[in-house]
């Protein structure tokens, strides 16, 4: 157009540096929500074209391999459910596939040099992170096709169709898992840490085998009167993993910007809490563990009150809001520990959950805090516009 205006535009020299931009190399500019946003023109296209056709080639070869296997049977319909069916395949395919997907695009995240957030997650984090993707992941497929179980009993649809389904299912699983392995962050693996712990303890509720099992305390749910107390258990194991990750990530990150041995001993607490909380899987309320269960639950409740207290002398520059909801927390679970012995005015069950849900509210804003301090200042440069005619 003729009066089409031409701007430039003028970046600092160090700016220029960090984001490794050459001398009059184009930007594409794109506006979203009234803010100006400079980006490379390729990169981008390129890596959603990459992760685009990584995800239908995988699913698609997933869909191949499930139509010749039972065209090889010679088997017309194939059910949606049960074990040689639509749903097993797909979480097969989906899981093993899409963790391999996971993998393959998370080690070259976070190979790259620019990519500072995953550069902090050290390398023994790494199968932790794998196993609880990869377990969340499980748990939402089993989920979903339990549910379609439910809407469509005793479906079935030809081979054909069939690898269609395992083939859409798989492309989106695929997509999810390569978009998910450039996000992982702290507040993705807080995210993370509260899915597992929450839909673990809730299906280990609903599948215990006893309705009345809050008759007896929470930690029957891990015990050999339970059905299906594995999940309980594993649940407090993995969960302990992810938290001793984001622990080792969180205070990774603090290192450049505050440095001191009070803050190493509130590391040291949050690993040991973790500890505390995997052990209770792994020592279960069970008549020969008995002991040592109550002694690791005691432990992790006396951990937890010290760091309350001591929030303030160990990490100074917490905000002060927090520091009230430490206090108010602390005198909460104080409150609910007389109301349950000696006043007896609480049963085991209450106590227990009230605690629990006090401490995992407290842990999860105390990462939340961890992490505003983690992240690094914004830096603010002065941009300047020339309008060319």
């Amino acid at each position: 157009m003729a009066n089409q205006k031409e701007l430039s535009v003028t970046l600092p020299v160090n700016l220029v540096d960090e984001l490794n931009i050459q001398d009059g190399e184009e930007l594409e500019a794109v506006v979203k929500n009234k803010r100006l946003i400079l980006q490379t023109t390729n990169d981008s296209d390129h890596r959603s074209r990459r992760e685009f056709l990584w995800s239908l080639g995988v699913a698609l070869l997933s869909g191949i391999i499930f139509l010749l296997y039972f065209c090889v049977k010679d088997q017309r319909q194939v059910p949606l459910s049960g074990g040689y069916s639509i749903s097993s395949a797909i979480i097969i395919f989906g899981v093993v596939l899409g963790m391999v997907l996971f993998s393959a695009f998370f080690i070259k995240a976070r190979q790259k040099s620019d990519n500072r957030t995953l550069k902090n997650i050290y390398w023994r984090n790494f199968p932790t992170i794998i196993l609880a993707v990869g377990l969340i992941l499980a748990l939402s497929l089993l989920g979903i096709f339990w549910v379609f179980e439910l809407i469509f009993p005793d479906i079935s649809f030809d081979p054909v169709t069939s690898s269609l389904f395992v083939l859409i299912f798989c492309f989106f699983i695929n997509y999810m898992m390569i978009q998910a392995a450039g996000i992982i962050s702290p507040f993705a693996l807080t995210t993370v840490f509260t899915i597992v712990i929450i839909s673990g303890v809730i299906i280990s509720m609903v599948t215990n085998g006893n309705r009345h099992w809050w008759e007896y305390n929470l930690s029957f749910l891990g015990t050999d009167l339970a059905h299906n107390a594995w999940q309980f258990n594993l649940t407090l194991i993995i969960s302990a993993l992810i938290m001793i990750v984001l622990v080792d990530y969180l205070f990774v990150s603090l290192g450049p910007n505050y440095r001191s041995w009070r803050l190493l001993i509130l590391r040291g607490l949050l690993t040991l809490t973790a500890v505390c909380l995997g052990s209770i899987g792994i020592f279960t309320n069970n008549q020969r563990f008995h002991f040592i269960h109550d002694q690791i639950a005691s432990s992790l409740a006396y951990l937890v009150l010290a760091m309350i207290i001591g929030i303030k002398w160990m990490l100074p520059q917490i905000s002060r809001e927090f520091q009230v909801f430490s206090y108010v927390m602390g005198i909460i679970l104080v409150a609910v520990s007389l109301a349950f012995k000696p006043i007896d005015y609480l049963s085991l069950t209450g106590f227990e959950m009230l605690s629990f849900f006090a401490v995992f509210g407290w842990i999860l804003l105390l990462f939340q805090n961890l992490q505003f301090l983690a992240e690094p200042t914004q830096q603010k440069v002065i941009v300047r516009i020339s309008t060319k005619h």
